[in-house]
């Protein structure tokens, strides 16, 4: 089955008590049970509803994977992986991640005794010189978050199996549609939901993807005991969400390349990320684990001072200063100051997040009006 029949069929049957296409909301905390302990299947809704039951089949079939969940957040997937872990071990991920991960494993695992390396993954190799005793679990993004750097998903997965390591990759970036981890090695593929799955900047969710049996069932137990599960009605969004989204990312990605090409020939932009650009680290790679470069774009203001880079952000019409990504609306993101503000200002700027730094998710609206409300801003 293509993808685009995937996104609008898979895990979804008729309503069989009324025959309903779209997946019913099941509104509903408990179940019925005949006796203590028959039940259909669904006894109370943190372990099991039948419309997130839907979701997670569809998500898994996306990412062509065997088992899917979903979390009340992307941050709650994330928690779900970090669990997998004891005190003592130690995770080696990127120094180009995203403020909210970055602030859950210094601020919060790391009180309880999980080490983190923060290492440059432009070269999959750097990962070989961290990997000790104590070594769990590699944990990647790429594209990352704001300087889509590119991260080798295959040579990740060649180290992790070496070694007997779990590798999990944020694959929000890219979203299913544009690059798929499971298939490259990875053990664990983690979405925002919210972002491009969802796409439509209504709904909170967070999403894993795995093969491995054991794998899913230890995933599953979390999810389960400690609660971060979604409401029927934020997985109906994200199910019907998901039925646009080849469309939706074929025009995020036409858009963004058109956009890409035009602040790179600005004279008020002194650098552009966006892996699309041939001269862009590791475009190869993105060429070869991408079937497209997205429409997630970031900047650097030539010669722009913190007031300057300030008054450009909020100078937009049709670009909206906003947290998030991935919606259908075009969104300009502050990254030093928002989305990675809990980074510290070395480390930040170490990873390219300098203050004149801003961050583009490029929606679908008219070529046209957002190249005109670029220019309106920036200059012709």
């Amino acid at each position: 089955m293509k993808f685009a029949t995937k996104a609008i069929h898979a895990g979804q049957e008729p309503d069989p008590t009324t025959g309903a296409v779209m997946t019913p909301i099941y509104q509903t905390s408990t179940f019925w049970q005949a006796s203590p302990g028959k039940h259909q299947g669904y006894a109370y809704a943190r372990g099991k509803n039948p419309t997130r039951d839907a979701l997670q089949k569809c998500i898994a079939a996306l990412e062509n994977g065997k088992h899917g969940l979903c979390f009340s957040s992307g941050m709650g997937a994330i928690d779900a992986v970090v669990k997998l872990l004891k005190p003592g071990d130690e995770v080696i991920t990127g120094n180009d991640l995203y403020g909210g991960t970055y602030r859950m494993f210094t601020k919060i695992f790391a009180n309880y005794g999980i080490k983190f390396h923060f290492i440059d993954l432009n070269n999959a190799q750097n990962i070989i010189a961290s990997i000790n005793a104590n070594t769990k679990l590699i944990w990647i993004e790429t594209p990352t978050n704001p300087t889509m750097q590119i991260v080798d998903i295959a040579a990740c997965a060649a180290i992790a199996n070496a070694h007997h390591l779990i590798l999990g990759v944020d694959n929000t970036f890219a979203s299913p549609y544009l690059q798929n981890p499971l298939d490259l090695g990875a053990h664990i593929v983690m979405h925002s939901a919210t972002k491009y799955m969802g796409g439509h900047s209504d709904v909170i969710m967070g999403a894993l993807i795995v093969n491995d049996d054991s794998l899913f069932e230890q995933l599953a137990f979390i999810n389960n005991s400690c609660g971060a599960t979604p409401g029927p009605q934020d997985c109906f969004l994200v199910l019907r969400g998901l039925k646009t989204l080849h469309l939706r990312m074929k025009a995020h990605c036409e858009n963004g390349k058109v956009i890409a090409h035009l602040l790179a020939n600005h004279p008020k932009i002194e650098k552009v990320y966006w892996p699309g650009f041939e001269n862009h680290p590791n475009h190869d790679i993105a060429k070869r684990q991408m079937s497209d470069f997205g429409g997630m774009i970031s900047i650097v203001l030539k010669n722009a001072s913190l007031e300057d880079t300030f008054k450009i952000a909020s100078g937009f019409k049709v670009f909206t200063l906003a947290e998030s990504l991935g919606g259908v609306e075009s969104l300009i993101n502050h990254p030093a100051t928002m989305t990675h503000a809990s980074i510290p200002k070395a480390e930040r700027e170490a990873a390219g997040v300098v203050d004149s730094l801003l961050r583009l998710s490029v929606g679908v609206e008219d070529i046209d009006d957002l190249v005109e409300d670029i220019l309106n801003v920036l200059g012709k």
